[in-house]
């Protein structure tokens, strides 16, 4: 099943079911008005979405289904436009590595066996085709290509494998970030804030069974592709590497409190070790840069700069639709 959420002058948009094929969607008001209602009841409202859902599938060849209408990607809100909870990991432990490693820092061993996890502003993300709205060039701005899932109410407490039944939804992420606003504010021991802005996610939120074999309960075994300016920046594959998967982060989040219905769950950058694929930020590739030549020679991004984020099946079919941005700078009116 493949939800979305269109703009409609309100805060939280309103829920429509898309085909497969991305093309068409109809709107389900009788059943859900936005996601969150959708997953504030999932038991109850996935069967008739999924209803709603097979019946548009068959629809689409023949425009026989009444209010079906185009889907346009550029209408809509991320999924969910705000969130009771986001939860962002650093599922790819070489990344983190890697980072330490230009600067000539020790990498704790407990990083290989605890998550790392912030977390993150959810009371106003931006839609995927927005543009990324930054006060200057200077904060050092950056992409991250992601992974991310909603859950249902997830007890406090849960084990990694009882979590793996509370993921209702995929979703691609762009956790921006602002690079040179980062150390000053790690170094007050109190995380990010003012480094990490409003995120965006892709058009569509999917159900897992949307991935067949792609996704085994805990990992999604795809490429995640990223453009930069119309150019590849990176596809490595999103199942390698991964040293944390995604029911263990989901428990980790709920160690020590319940999450709610509509809670997400971030990767963190997908980065594998074999670095041929590229990478899915900037920062990554300026520390390879750093590591092999002393120097990063990669610029972040300027004003004017697009990044495109996105996922295809085997048959070359996007999956989730695309984050599809272009970094602008803010003016207050």
């Amino acid at each position: 099943m493949k939800l979305a959420t269109l703009k409609n002058n309100t805060r939280d948009g309103q829920l429509v079911v898309v085909s497969r094929n991305l093309t068409k969607a109809i709107a389900v008001p009788n059943i859900a008005v936005t996601l969150q209602n959708a997953l504030d009841n999932w038991q109850e409202i996935a069967p008739k979405l999924a209803l709603v859902y097979r019946r548009l599938n068959e629809a689409v060849f023949n425009s026989d289904m009444t209010g079906m209408i185009d889907f346009e990607q550029a209408n809509c809100e991320s999924p969910l436009p705000r969130a009771y909870q986001w939860a962002d990991g650093s599922a790819y432990v070489n990344h983190v590595e890697l980072v330490r490693k230009a600067r000539n820092a020790e990498m704790p061993e407990t990083f290989w066996t605890d998550p790392l996890m912030y977390q993150g502003g959810s009371d106003a993300f931006i839609g995927p085709y927005d543009d990324i709205n930054v006060a200057s060039e200077s904060y050092g701005i950056d992409f991250e290509s992601e992974v991310a899932v909603i859950t249902d109410d997830v007890p406090m407490g849960i084990s990694s494998e009882q979590a793996a039944s509370h993921i209702k939804l995929l979703m691609l992420v762009n956790d921006v970030s602002l690079r040179n606003l980062i150390p000053g504010e790690l170094a007050k021991g109190f995380g990010f804030f003012s480094s990490k802005p409003s995120s965006a996610f892709s058009p569509v939120a999917i159900t897992p069974d949307e991935l067949g074999a792609a996704w085994d309960g805990k990992k999604l075994h795809l490429p995640l592709i990223t453009h930069l300016n119309d150019t590849l920046f990176g596809k490595p594959s999103c199942g390698v590497d991964m040293t944390f998967d995604f029911p263990t982060i989901v428990a980790h989040a709920a160690k020590t409190r319940p999450l709610s219905a509509g809670c997400i769950v971030g990767s963190g950058t997908i980065s594998n070790y074999d670095r041929s694929a590229g990478s899915s930020c900037l920062a990554e590739k300026r520390m390879l840069e750093i590591v092999a030549n002393g120097v990063a020679s990669t610029e972040f991004m300027k004003f004017g700069d697009k990044v495109r984020i996105e996922m295809f099946d085997d048959n070359g079919d996007s999956i989730f639709g695309a984050i599809n941005q272009k970094v602008v700078e803010y003016k207050m009116s």
